[in-house]
């Protein structure tokens, strides 16, 4: 395992259990962190969009992880 996948798999870790499509998504990102590790294919042109497309995983991974926070912050607020 490279740099890379070894910290996308720690942030994803970090995330707890995954739930709906966030198991793709997770193995998604790992194998496009081990491409990146490996050099990224076709003598590194693949890198940039490798990137690209890890960072658009990663953030829809992320994208519903906000707004549940948000949503047990408003049920506090609420009286009872």
């Amino acid at each position: 395992m490279g740099p890379v996948e070894k910290v996308v798999r720690d942030d994803v870790e970090e995330l707890g259990d995954l739930v709906g499509i966030e198991p793709s998504l997770a193995e998604m990102a790992y194998r496009l962190a081990r491409e990146i590790d490996a050099g990224g294919g076709e003598e590194g042109k693949l890198l940039p969009q490798l990137n690209r497309e890890l960072r658009q995983t990663l953030a829809q991974l992320m994208e519903g992880r906000g707004e549940e926070d948000d949503d047990d912050l408003g049920d506090l607020a609420e009286p009872s």
